[in-house]
């Protein structure tokens, strides 16, 4: 079986877009890994989406509750357009994404932020019975809020991941929906914010999200695609809607 870095790899190299009229991202990235400081962290890596180019993306969370999103492409076409409305502030700088190993990656923001961060991954059991169900989905059911929001429902509790939303609405509005194919654990992590050791992983005391997006209670990696309810200035709200920067 291919490692997770070759997975990765043909992910970033290989992907394309699912049919459709909605907005689409595919590619890979962390969910979310809380810290035993308070922060919570979460990276995506999407090589191709429906709205522009290709980006990498870093959320942070502090200890009192202020989101910032940084991303090496503009607000307007990254993850900014979905969430704005519930961050202190969005930040548009380089972010790398750099695998280090066959199951390990670091992530490094230089910008706004002062930031390092390193992951391993492991397969478990459980992660592979997921990823074997995962892949074997048809599409069409990845497309169903309903459907999404019961498999979420029923896997946070399995990963010991406390609430996982699927499905829902983000804070601007838009209707999304998550659409995982392959899983993986984060087993450690290590991450420096301004020089501020990060700690180590650990569930928060109350679970955070944005909208209708749980942050999972443990590092959760996968690889698939997003796809979110077309813009409308009428429904919607900008990328700005925050207090942007």
């Amino acid at each position: 079986m291919k490692s997770i870095r070759a997975q990765a790899y043909d992910a970033e190299h290989h992907a394309t877009l699912g049919q459709g009229d909605n907005e689409r991202f595919t590619g890979y990235g962390v969910m979310g890994l809380p810290f035993s400081s308070g922060h919570v962290l979460a990276m995506r890596r999407f090589p191709v989406t429906s709205v522009g180019p290709g980006y990498s993306s870093v959320w942070l969370r502090r200890p009192s509750g202020a989101w910032t999103i940084c991303a090496d492409a503009p607000p307007e076409v990254s993850c900014a357009r979905y969430f704005g409305a519930a961050l202190a502030s969005t930040v548009q700088c380089p972010v790398d994404v750099t695998w280090t190993g066959e199951a390990a990656l670091a992530v490094a923001v230089r910008g706004g932020l002062n930031l390092t961060w390193e992951l391993e991954l492991e397969p478990t059991p459980l992660t592979r019975a997921m990823t074997a169900v995962m892949s074997a989905l048809p599409g069409f059911l990845l497309e169903n809020g309903r459907f999404l929001r019961m498999m979420g429902a029923a896997a946070g509790p399995a990963l010991r991941a406390g609430r996982l939303g699927l499905a829902g609405d983000v804070p601007n509005g838009q209707g999304f929906r998550a659409k995982p194919r392959r899983m993986w654990f984060v087993s450690s992590s290590t991450a420096t914010l301004d020089g501020e050791d990060l700690g180590t992983p650990q569930p928060l005391q109350d679970q955070t999200r944005l909208g209708d997006f749980w942050i999972p209670q443990r590092g959760i990696f996968l690889i698939g695609a997003s796809s979110f309810d077309t813009f409308d200035p009428g429904r919607h709200l900008p990328a700005n809607a925050g207090r942007a920067r």
